[in-house]
């Protein structure tokens, strides 16, 4: 039966109490959205740290050379644990090389200093070294969350504190001189303040990854609300809401940009649904790159897509649409046995004074309509009168 080692040190005890809920918090929003695995991650990270206090406090295995073997094992792969979920969570990873090579390392210079060399020292410099500069390489490699969201900023900059900690902690607090006994060494500054520190530094960097999982979920769910599946830009709703923003935030040009695409309904028609649905996510996301920062898209109808920038006049307006046009005229679909070609009809208008949303959108519909009449496959801009629209370029087809 095991047994703890006595007297037992209070502070040993918060560390792996703290992880331990974290562990099983980490799980718990990943049930919320379960393609988040680096939650998972995170939560083994914490467990195993809590295995590894575990092993030491109930000293299993036994003996002293084979207890810190086991243990500095799995403190050593909580670590590694810990930097992949980080990195997993911006979609990179360490790679199995590197888990290797740092494992292989950090055990084997264990191994030396306990057996071949003895020295207590030299292994508390050796694993908390090792896993400062482990967690150090990995802040590195996520150091372009420091110009991200707040929520981006707050992880990275937490983590790096944590990464940090690892050496001033060490050098200002681990024991030196003779050798002492586990019992003794289990009340030094040193083992007091580490489980202190990582209690505390553990906790905030947990909050942080919480945190940013929740604000993840949210953004998520936002996005889903708000994003046509299909051609992934926003749908109408999103649109007028965004729209609607930029346009009270703004005092310069505003011009609307109402497409379409030429003869959808005969592409559903003779080729089927699934050659009009590869249509309009070709044209999306051909849209989604094509404008410039700041520009609302939205499909706001079947095959009809509008596209409100800020900063623009009518004239300009029109030569984003003209080369949104041309480029569109180079997608190609299947449909038979052939690669078909598709185009498309834009209306421009410049937003007027005290001009409400609705009534841009409409005189911009009005040029499209015009385009349309006109022979498709062009661009027309509307005067600055509301009511009259005016064929200003265009290429027939």
């Amino acid at each position: 039966m095991w047994t703890p080692v006595f007297p037992v040190n209070p502070a040993v005890l918060i560390g792996p109490a703290v992880l331990l809920v974290f562990s099983v918090a980490f799980v718990g929003v990943w049930f919320f959205d379960r393609t988040m695995r680096y939650l998972l991650v995170l939560s083994a990270a914490c467990a195993l740290f809590v295995l590894g206090a575990s092993m030491q406090l109930f000293r299993w295995p036994p003996g002293t050379g084979p207890n810190a073997l086991a243990s500095g094992a799995v403190y050593t792969a909580s670590v590694l644990v810990l930097a992949e979920g980080l990195l997993r969570r911006t979609g990179k990873t360490a790679g199995w090389a590197f888990h290797g090579a740092a494992f292989a390392a950090i055990m084997g210079l264990t191994v030396y200093f306990l057996y071949v060399t003895p020295s207590l020292s030299a292994r508390i410099y050796l694993q908390n070294f090792g896993y400062g500069l482990i967690l150090l390489i990995a802040a590195f490699r996520l150091r372009i969350l420091a110009s991200g969201t707040a929520t981006e900023r707050l992880v990275f900059w937490v983590f790096l504190v944590f990464a940090l900690h690892f050496l001033p902690r060490t050098v200002l607090t681990a024991p030196g001189g003779a050798p002492i006994t586990a019992s003794e060494f289990a009340y030094t500054k040193f083992w007091t303040v580490l489980h202190l520190s990582l209690a505390m530094m553990g906790t905030g960097l947990a909050l942080a990854l919480l945190a940013a999982a929740v604000t993840d979920i949210v953004n998520k769910i936002s996005m889903e609300r708000d994003q046509d599946a299909l051609t992934g830009v926003d749908n109408r709703r999103a649109f007028e809401r965004k729209a609607l923003a930029l346009m009270a935030g703004t005092g310069r040009p505003v011009s609307a940009a109402v497409a379409d695409i030429d003869g959808f309904k005969a592409i559903n028609d003779r080729f089927g649904h699934a050659a009009g649905d590869k249509v309009l996510s070709e044209v999306g996301s051909l849209l989604r790159s094509s404008v410039p920062e700041g520009a609302v898209i939205g499909r706001i109808g079947g095959e009809e897509f509008a596209i409100l920038v800020p900063g623009m006049d009518r004239e300009a307006a029109y030569e984003l649409a003209e080369r949104i046009r041309l480029a569109i005229t180079s997608l190609r679909f299947r449909g038979g046995e052939e690669m078909r070609t598709v185009t498309s009809s834009f209306g421009i208008a410049e937003r007027q004074e005290n001009e409400a949303l609705w009534a841009l959108i409409e005189r911009a519909d009005r040029s499209l309509y015009e385009a349309k009449r006109t022979g498709r496959n062009r661009t027309v801009m509307a005067r600055p009168v509301p009511d009259t629209p005016q064929q200003v370029a265009g290429s027939a087809t």
